[in-house]
């Protein structure tokens, strides 16, 4: 799998179905220099580990928007197919009318250019969080039995926007409202004396 930290996210134009329920189009460098981006890639609409991720994304939905981070979802699967599953209600195995884009990636390019694509079919669980320059600042990919934990991608934009602010890096298990660190070695001195016995 390619390492696409500190690069340029891949740009793309796809279908997608809208937060709204609408047929429309995403542009990845629409976003740039406006909003960070969570793009996230699940393998299949009507499957099993899938709907349990994105409706834990759309509940912590507000939380994202408070921190400038779109959410994108991304599969396969056609638009047809996005909307369709939207409007199954959530006890008959559908996820609701969540909200945020599902982006239809019918011609496998996006998650070819992301390297997440396997046997040419599915796209694994991969997870990208994009700053505002359109550079990926962390990525996680997990094999398609292992759902991803939600609010470890909030804690991580948290971290991101916590450097941007006050140019200070984020220590292992770093939380909003915790101290940074300074990058030096007076500052990993400084903030192991007082914190070493918390890691």
């Amino acid at each position: 799998m390619s390492v696409l930290v500190g690069k340029q996210a891949p740009d793309f134009e796809a279908d997608a179905v809208l937060g709204d329920g609408s047929f429309g189009t995403i542009k990845m460098s629409d976003y740039k220099g406006k909003k960070y981006v969570v793009l996230f890639f699940y393998p299949l609409d009507f499957t099993f580990v899938c709907p349990s991720e994105i409706i834990a994304f759309d509940r912590r939905f507000g939380k994202f928007e408070e921190k400038n981070v779109a959410l994108l979802g991304c599969s396969v699967d056609s638009k047809f197919s996005h909307w369709a599953w939207r409007n199954t209600k959530v006890r008959e195995g559908g996820i609701g009318p969540v909200q945020f884009p599902l982006v239809a990636d019918i011609t496998k390019q996006i998650a070819r250019d992301y390297d997440v694509l396997i046997d040419d079919a599915v796209a694994l669980r991969g997870a990208f969080l994009i700053d505002r320059d359109g550079v990926v600042q962390h990525q996680v990919i997990n094999n398609l039995p292992l759902g991803r934990n939600i609010d470890e991608m909030l804690r991580m934009v948290d971290a991101l926007q916590f450097t941007e602010e006050n140019g200070e890096v984020c220590p292992a298990g770093w939380q909003e409202g915790k101290p940074g660190m300074e990058a030096n070695a007076d500052g990993v001195a400084s903030y192991l004396s007082k914190n070493s016995r918390r890691l």
